[in-house]
């Protein structure tokens, strides 16, 4: 296939110098079927797989459209560009691809998302900023309070719209799209097309055009996936070691946030330096870790589905999936954060004999075919994906103390009690219910009259995905995690002084064998 530069298909010359010094000269097939019309104005549907490039080409059509058309209009509380993402993440990502080619307009982009206080967002839209990046749960709070208004609205981006809906967002995302006008244009960016999605399309794009990118000539295609099947925990555990160990990128993810922070600490205490990144830290913790991971400090980062979208560091060399996820789009997502922009890169999932089976289905599901192969740590096909072995590096306890970002802090307690007033939760991962004294879930408070209650958090899932949460994991889940289980009640949350709460499986609670109350049970 031919290469495509940029400035071929239309790019303004300045969008054209920023991307070149950023050494972006060649679009990716996804920027090349869909720039002529985002360029010219027509609403675009595009479908791609994560790491085709999808950020670009809606960033570049938006900001070259609303540079020319729109510069010297900025209005206070009204931006002109507006795009929507499932997660803080994903809204960080994005707003920090957009920045240098914004300011080659001199135009202001400001980044809107839950889980922080709302001040400096507040003052950011009172400065008067030109394009909004939000997760929908906060802007929507913004819009009640009167701090945002979307009439000034000429281009909207759905990023991600798959997720959206999974994640329960839909209600949200269309009132949201209703008070922005019927005549501007609409990008929406998507996977697939299932869950909801279709209704978007349906109601918002006008005369749109279909752009999708299959596998064969997206830069995806360049990831290898592998399967390693180990004896029992303590040769995965190794296995998971040895893994880790190489000189390049790699991410390794967990199923629980206790077990992600657990493999963290292990791994740098074995002279391997690791952050975690997961729901119980608060947004300037993950700020750190992303930026050690980012910067090389740490080469390693334990994860929860939290970092399957919207994460992009450059040349992660391997994922590794150290517990299976439980659905397989979880799984696509995961192993998204390699190969991706036209890099290669590798996929290692662990199995343990009982995963045999479940892994099989999610593979299938997802369409990857690779045939498991059994191995111990010093196998071939182990030592090829190493590579060359880091030296040891001998940890200190301040570093320590900085990587594990000090998860049951005050600042941290105060972190999710703000967010969960602003209705948001922590990046992709579903909160438990709150439990009243007998170990019921509590009722929680009535909407206000006459509105429906927004989804409680960015990137949470709704009820029916508690059973892929990190709270409501069998507790088989945790027996083949990496670092040891630690006993059945190891990934649960901690309360302070109270007694331990119920047992969860499969989002249900377990009584006790008295048939007594799971509190009275514990006496």
């Amino acid at each position: 296939m031919t290469n495509t530069t940029f400035s071929t298909l239309g790019v303004p010359a300045p969008l054209v110098a920023v991307l070149a010094a950023d050494g972006k000269t060649e679009a990716f097939p996804i920027q090349v079927d869909t720039l002529p019309d985002t360029l010219s104005g027509r609403d675009v549907l595009g479908r791609g797989k994560t790491g085709s490039g999808k950020t670009l080409a809606f960033s570049i059509p938006m900001i070259a459209r609303l540079g020319r058309e729109l510069a010297g209009t900025r209005r206070a509380n009204r931006p002109t560009g507006l795009v929507l993402a499932p997660t803080r993440e994903l809204a960080t990502q994005i707003t920090t691809a957009m920045q240098p080619l914004a300011e080659a307009y001199g135009m202001r982009v400001t980044t809107i998302y839950g889980g922080i206080n709302q001040k400096r967002q507040v003052e950011a839209l009172n400065a008067g900023v030109d394009i909004v990046v939000a997760c929908p749960g906060r802007l929507e709070d913004l819009m009640k309070q009167g701090f945002v208004k979307l009439d000034a609205v000429e281009i909207t981006v759905l990023d991600e719209a798959d997720h959206m809906a999974d994640l329960g967002f839909l209600p949200v995302v269309t009132r949201i799209m209703d008070k922005t006008p019927s005549q501007g244009q609409r990008l929406l960016f998507s996977a697939t097309l299932d869950n909801g999605v279709d209704k978007l399309v349906k109601r918002y794009l006008q005369n749109e055009v279909l752009h999708s990118v299959d596998e064969a000539h997206s830069p995806v295609a360049a990831m290898t996936h592998h399967v390693f099947e180990v004896a029992d925990v303590d040769q995965k555990n190794e296995l998971v070691r040895t893994l880790a160990s190489g000189t390049g990128r790699r991410i390794l993810f967990m199923r629980t946030k206790h077990h992600a922070k657990k493999l963290a600490k292990k791994l740098t205490e074995q002279g391997i330096p690791a952050v975690d990144l997961h729901g119980n830290l608060s947004q300037p913790q993950r700020d750190r870790n992303l930026a050690a991971f980012g910067d090389g400090s740490v080469r390693v980062l334990v994860a929860t589905d939290v970092a399957a979208r919207g994460v992009h560091v450059d040349d992660v060399e391997l994922v590794i999936h150290v517990d299976p996820p439980m659905e397989h789009k979880a799984y696509l997502h995961r192993s998204g954060r390699t190969a991706r922009a036209g890099s290669a890169g590798d996929v290692v999932t662990i199995s343990l004999p009982a995963q045999r089976s479940d892994l099989k289905t999610l593979l299938r599901k997802a369409a990857i075919t690779v045939t498991p192969q059994q191995v111990t740590p010093t196998s071939p096909a182990v030592t090829a994906l190493v590579g060359d072995v880091a030296a040891f590096v001998k940890p200190s306890p301040r570093a320590a103390t900085q990587q594990q970002g000090g998860g049951r802090s005050q600042g941290a307690n105060a972190q999710r009690k703000r967010a969960a007033r602003s209705g948001e939760a922590a990046g992709g991962e579903a909160r438990a219910p709150r439990r009243d004294r007998s170990g019921r879930p509590a009722r929680s408070g009535a909407a206000p009259q006459g509105e429906a209650r927004a989804p409680r958090g960015e990137g949470q899932g709704q009820r029916g995905q508690r059973r892929s949460s990190e709270h409501a994991q069998p507790r088989t889940a945790a027996h083949g995690s990496a670092g040891g289980s630690g006993g059945s009640g190891s990934g649960q949350k901690r309360q302070g002084n109270r007694a331990p709460q119920p047992l969860r499986v499969g989002g249900l609670v377990s009584p006790s064998k008295s048939g007594r109350s799971p509190r009275r049970a514990q006496g």
